[in-house]
């Protein structure tokens, strides 16, 4: 305790160091490694594959993918969630059958690495207490959330078995509408309009209820304009952007807009900034060309949905290929922070948190994997923020958030929370 004490004294005269604009690079950097040890940081973010803590994708060794256990530890990461993503599909009740069972599959899996694999060195978080108790015993956290709505069909009940297993965040929607609400990204392959509901639909309506319900935490990410502003207002507790940037910055249709982002602060939630690069920088179109080049001759075709047709090694291939070419136009960890300013100069220091969508086409250079997440905390100590502002930003707004959740839940005579 007395450790700790210390660090944050010595970083907070850093700080106040660093905004007379005194402060050297040495010095930059020794208090941005204070402050980066005293703070719980939480990816909100981090895809798995359908074969993850198995010996092809062991978690516990350091390989090729972006976040493994000891690139976690070597960069500081303390927290990820690693998400249960299954792609849109055709809505059918035969789809809807697989739809589930590759869910099942994924939180099989993470729950196979805290449980079985390795439990002496992470552990899985159900509650926004238990983050907090696993970090200050030493582990890494494990958390869950679910990217796409479609996961769950139109059986409400599943959202209750998969909040049992530990999902604690689910997003509405991925890549084309489904039955929950329209999309940021229809897609013409499965005969979407450019909207189908109009936002939100009934049943979306009643999975966001049934979400607050448990705890669970709504994910506007991916969600279309209409359906993000129609979750803040319909929503009992706070909303999340999982993995968004700032549209003022990236105008992206996947990014949120400044009327967006104050909704989301009216509505009490966070938006967790995304280093995708794509989301944090428009590309200049030779670059647009050579990455659309790479992802036809991958077998991607024109949408990142491809992405999940791709095997480990493609998929390492892909990465690499796609780094020879974001080196010749960067986009950096400078740039990604800009993000964060807009978004705290915008709606306060407590409506915006960090996420990388690492393994599913994120990162920038100087955060290309969990190794390098430091590399965050120094550009926000370069640009002044406080050790405080920057414990915010790292988890403390995710946590605050998620605790919000967990009290509407207890109101509404929500289930136990574990599974």
């Amino acid at each position: 305790m007395r450790t700790t004490a210390v660090a944050g004294a010595v970083a907070a005269s850093f700080v106040l160091v660093a905004c007379s604009g005194a402060m050297s690079e040495d010095e930059i950097i020794a208090t941005a490694r204070a402050i980066h040890e005293s703070v719980i940081t939480i990816d909100t973010h981090d895809d798995i594959p359908s074969n993850f803590a198995t010996e092809e994708v062991d978690p516990g060794v350091r390989g090729d993918r972006q976040v493994d256990l000891p690139k976690m530890r070597e960069g500081g990461l303390d927290a990820a969630f690693f998400v249960v993503y299954v792609g849109q599909g055709e809505r059918t009740p035969e789809a809807y059958g697989a739809a589930k069972a590759a869910a099942l599959t994924k939180f099989d899996a993470i729950r196979r690495m805290t449980d079985q694999m390795y439990p002496d060195q992470i552990e899985l978080a159900y509650s926004a207490d238990d983050v907090v108790r696993i970090h200050g015993e030493g582990k890494l956290v494990a958390c869950i959330g679910i990217e796409n709505g479609y996961a769950i069909g139109r059986e409400l009940g599943l959202l209750e078995r998969y909040h049992g297993l530990g999902a604690r965040y689910v997003s509405l929607t991925h890549s084309g509408h489904n039955d929950i609400a329209d999309s940021s990204s229809p897609r013409e392959r499965l005969g979407d309009e450019e909207e189908e509901h109009g936002g939100v639909s009934e049943f979306g309506e009643q999975v966001i209820e049934e979400a607050n319900r448990l705890g669970i935490m709504v994910d506007v990410s991916h969600a279309s304009r209409q359906s993000m502003l129609d979750a803040a207002r319909v929503s009992r507790a706070p909303i999340i952007a999982s993995h968004s940037g700032a549209r003022a910055l990236a105008d992206v249709s996947r990014n949120l807009d400044d009327e967006q982002l104050l909704a989301l602060k009216e509505n009490g939630g966070v938006v967790q900034l995304v280093a995708l690069g794509a989301f944090v920088k428009e590309d200049p179109p030779e670059k647009e060309e050579a990455l659309d080049a790479l992802r036809q001759e991958m077998g991607m075709g024109g949408d990142f949905a491809g992405w999940s047709t791709l095997s480990d090694e493609q998929r390492a291939e892909y990465r690499a290929r796609r780094r020879e070419i974001e080196e010749m136009w960067p986009i950096t960890v400078a740039d990604f922070v800009d993000h964060i300013d807009h978004a705290v100069g915008l709606i306060g220091i407590d409506h915006v948190g960090i996420s990388s969508d690492f393994d599913g086409g994120g990162g920038v250079q100087g955060w290309r994997d969990a190794s390098e997440t430091f590399n965050v905390t120094v550009e926000l100590v370069r640009r002044g923020y406080s050790e405080e502002e920057i414990r915010a930003l790292w988890g403390g707004n995710l946590l605050r958030v998620w605790r919000e959740v967990e009290r509407v839940a207890a109101e509404m005579g929500a289930v136990g929370t574990t599974g």
